[in-house]
């Protein structure tokens, strides 16, 4: 039964990823917990940080602290987020150029926004 709810969970995954993949903005943050002990490293305090999360020796973090025991860490340079243009390429076939005819706009008075309008 297990293994069948691993598919299941697989397959609402990758379901997710292509609906998401062009608009990563709306995709939820996979949050992992792991628990870790603090321990004294010269003068400092150190978090031993468990392998398999994206971090990497090296990196420089911010360190934030929240009443003195609530900490979160955001590295200092984020990464670039890459644009995978080959999921989009080729989706609009059919959108045509605008003709120049179209880009002129009659002149028009324009009003204030908020305002009333001048009743004639």
């Amino acid at each position: 039964m297990a293994k069948d709810d691993n598919v299941a969970e697989d397959r609402r995954k990758f379901a997710l990823g292509r609906v998401f993949g062009s608009a990563p903005w709306l995709k939820t943050i996979d949050k992992q917990r792991h628990r870790t002990k603090i321990f004294k490293s010269g003068n400092s305090l150190a978090v031993r940080i468990p392998a398999g999360t994206k971090l990497a020796a090296g990196m420089e973090m911010e360190l934030m602290v929240d009443d003195g025991q609530f900490l979160s860490y955001e590295p200092v340079e984020q990464p670039r987020r890459m644009f995978n243009i080959a999921k989009v390429a080729g989706s609009a076939t059919n959108l045509k150029p605008i003709l120049p005819e179209d880009r002129v706009f009659e002149d028009r008075p324009l009003r204030a926004i908020g305002k009333p309008q001048d009743k004639p």
